[in-house]
């Protein structure tokens, strides 16, 4: 394969496997303003406004603590007021990882909400940000996005701090349920899908946190070292390829250092590699309280975020660098005239782009049924069947009596904390727990235990909290099959110790099991758990948080109303251990350059480690097959088709996974995810898939010819079912080539 170096168009074209059904769901809003449209209308703009009107485009303020909001706001996470003589509408922010966030604010005496955000229960949680990676479906996360999209926009808000993609390089991360897994590829395809979504429902999406805003513990202060071809072959590229797809209006800095620089004052990663090399055409926000000074400017951030209203709530500096002391820079000279006219362009390309211009929100009530299906659906997807010895599942509906244990099944499903956390519609199913600021500990009102009720009319089901072992055990002994609901709740802010189940809920589940082998056990948690009494249960479900419909979700699999289809998107660790950092990094710097770009399952390759689950792992209740392998090469790209078939009795989905490795030693690790594709098969039926791998996932960076550079050599390609179960292999014979950065 010869490879000219390609534009930044040209690699666009070979972005990664766009199905035809993904084609058709580019966003509506971008299709009616293309890009030279869009950049046409910001410059003309650009041209009627005064120093004073383009500063005012450079700051939002923080809204979410404030009683008494300024003319215009509804009190959302940030605003930037409108500028009605020149026709720009305000930008009303929200943040929105799986839905429109909100929650309860105590408005003081005698007072009412003024709050989008403080209006609690006025949204639909979706499941949570890795249940959707879950899916391998970017069909799915786009009608997520979609949905989300469409709640905000009824609710006047038009910009969504959605998107976030940060790598699983910490599986103790709080906020590894907002995000989309360890794989670069999987990741962007799903992030791309969900900005799609929310986009084509004229609300702005960002994408975050850029960049290797990986860890919760020193977050504001941490710096994440690693090398450039590390950084650009991983969490880079995950960056690189979902905002391809995905177009989002705005990037969001984080609050971390990378190599010892403050994300928002890192010119190397906003104006050389995002700006420069991506040609990104969107504006830079930081996230709440993230700027560092007014010179933030010249490192390419183009919008301070949460400028505090001084109400005393403080994150971060909370201060307004691109305020008064960016004014004195221009008049100075410091920073160019010319400068702030392009931060302002980009604010208003991304406003045109979209359609905020021409679509203003209109506040209208939701359609709760129809969202709460969204929800449902991709919590079905998105479940993970890990363990099934002997089909102990789906339920026998003949099944006479069913013990359900633990986690508070009888009333709700466990969602995770912080800014992606959205207060259910009809509140939560049990009286929430607070923590410190936003920090909420909500159960979704979606009993599994009343869902199953409904599935098995014919059974005697009783519910035990689970607090006392004994009595839990004494339960289970006296019923034909128990589950064990075990819960884990994580949060931003906080990071967990270790990969436990908290609560001893590990002893609960042995001394259930040991009274009863008909044991199942059905995980609600924002990630990898260590789990010491697998070899006792006979079936395991991993639920992660499953959102407004949760408890159907996990009902339907439960009785095989539906054949579950999720596939993981990291991997399960036996323990701490074989992470490459045992123990979570305290210190003010976390060194990635121990795993590199070999983040996850790369590692686990690399060091020849047993998972106790591989990444791309899930069974299902029937059976699939792959055959027929052709690998061709045609000019810059190559292409990987193969049948895959339903061998067993039910209906299913399947997943087929595309694996590369590279020639010789290079590479980080043995493999690379380079494809895949989700397949809905009736028994018996066959179906040919085609992937083409994205040149990016042949290459390596080489950093002193800032470039991507490919090998010549024959490259093994193999078709499976996981990153550790291989059916078909083949190879590529690829020339050497290069391609833009």
């Amino acid at each position: 394969m010869k490879l000219a170096r390609l534009s930044r168009t040209a690699a666009f074209a070979r972005t990664t496997l766009f199905t035809a059904l993904s084609l058709a769901c580019l966003t509506p809003a971008l299709a009616d303003q293309p890009a030279s449209s869009a950049d046409q209308r910001a410059a003309k703009l650009v041209k009627r406004m005064s120093l004073e009107d383009m500063h005012h485009m450079v700051q939002s303020f923080n809204d979410m603590m404030v009683l008494q909001q300024p003319p215009g706001s509804i009190g959302a996470a940030g605003y930037v007021p409108a500028l009605s003589k020149l026709g720009i509408p305000a930008l009303q922010e929200n943040d929105a990882s799986i839905g429109v966030h909100n929650y309860p604010i105590d408005q003081g005496p005698g007072k009412q909400p003024a709050h989008v955000r403080g209006e609690a229960g006025n949204a639909t949680p979706l499941p949570s940000t890795l249940g959707i990676a879950a899916t391998w479906n970017p069909q799915m996360a786009y009608a997520g996005g979609r949905m989300i999209g469409d709640e905000a926009h009824r609710q006047g808000i038009n910009v969504l701090l959605a998107g976030g993609i940060n790598l699983t390089r910490e599986p103790r991360d709080g906020r590894t349920f907002e995000y989309l897994g360890e794989d670069p590829l999987l990741a962007a395809r799903i992030d791309g899908g969900e900005i799609r979504g929310i986009q084509s429902q004229h609300v702005i999406s960002t994408i975050k946190h850029y960049a290797l805003n990986d860890q919760e513990t020193n977050r504001l202060t941490v710096s994440s070292n690693i090398d450039e071809a590390a950084m650009r072959e991983s969490d880079l590229l995950a960056f690189e390829l979902a905002i391809e797809d995905g177009h989002p209006g705005s990037v969001m800095c984080g609050y971390n250092k990378v190599n010892g620089v403050w994300d928002c004052s890192n010119k190397h990663l906003l104006d050389d590699i995002l700006k420069g090399d991506w040609k990104y055409p969107g504006w830079v926000m930081t996230d709440w309280g993230a700027d560092h000074g007014v010179q933030d400017a010249m490192a390419g951030t183009d919008q301070v975020s949460g400028i505090d209203h001084g109400t005393g709530f403080s994150l971060g500096q909370m201060s307004s660098s691109f305020g008064t002391p960016l004014l004195q820079a221009i008049q100075k000279g410091d920073i160019p005239k010319s400068r702030l006219e392009d931060m302002t362009h980009r604010i208003l390309r991304s406003m045109y782009a979209v359609g905020l211009f021409e679509h203003p929100p209109v506040k209208k009530p939701l359609d709760v049924e129809a969202d709460a299906l969204v929800a449902q659906h991709a919590a079905e997807e998105g479940i993970v069947l890990l363990k099934n010895d002997h089909d102990q599942l789906p339920l026998h509906k003949d099944i006479k009596t069913v013990a359900i244990i633990g986690g508070h099944a009888d009333a709700g499903v466990l969602s995770g904390g912080g800014s992606a956390e959205v207060w259910p519609i009809g509140g939560p199913a049990i009286p929430a727990v607070k923590g410190p600021d936003w920090q909420w500990k909500v159960y979704d009102p979606s009993s599994p235990m009343k869902s199953l009720q409904k599935l098995l009319p014919d059974a005697k089901i009783v519910y035990d909290d689970g607090s006392d072992p004994a009595k839990a055990a004494a339960l289970a002994k006296s019923s034909d099959v128990v589950v064990v609901f075990a819960t884990q709740w994580t949060c931003e802010g906080v990071d967990q110790p270790n990969l436990a189940l908290p609560d001893k809920q590990d002893a609960l589940i042995g001394a259930v099991a040991a009274a009863n082998t008909h044991s199942v056990v059905v995980l609600e948690n924002g990630g990898p758990v260590k789990m010491p009494w697998l070899s006792k249960v006979g079936a395991v479900v991993e639920a992660w948080y499953p959102g407004a419909r949760g408890g159907e979700a996990i009902a339907g699999v439960l009785t095989g109303k539906v054949n579950p289809s999720g596939h993981l998107p990291v991997t399960f660790p036996q323990d701490e251990q074989q992470l490459p950092r045992p123990q979570i990094t305290n210190a003010q710097e976390v060194d990635y350059n121990i795993d590199g770009a070999a983040v996850g399952y790369k590692w686990f390759d690399k060091k020849n480690l047993q998972p106790l689950f591989p990444f791309g792992f899930g069974l299902s209740y029937s059976r699939f097959d792959y055959s027929d392998l052709h690998v061709s090469t045609q000019g810059d790209h190559v292409t990987v088709s193969f049948k895959v078939s339903n061998v067993g009795q039910h209906e299913g989905k399947d997943t087929p996974q595309v694996y590369v490795s590279l020639p010789g030693d290079i590479g980080e690790a043995p493999h690379r995810l380079a494809g895949f594709e989700k397949v809905l098969l009736q028994p018996g039926q066959s179906r040919t898939v085609s992937v083409t791998i994205d040149p990016r996932l042949l290459a390596t960076f080489d950093v002193p010819g800032h470039q991507w550079k490919i090998a010549a050599g024959s490259y093994p390609i193999q078709v499976g079912h996981s990153s550790r179960d291989f059916v078909l292999n083949g190879a590529a014979t690829v020339a050497a080539g290069t391609m833009a950065p």
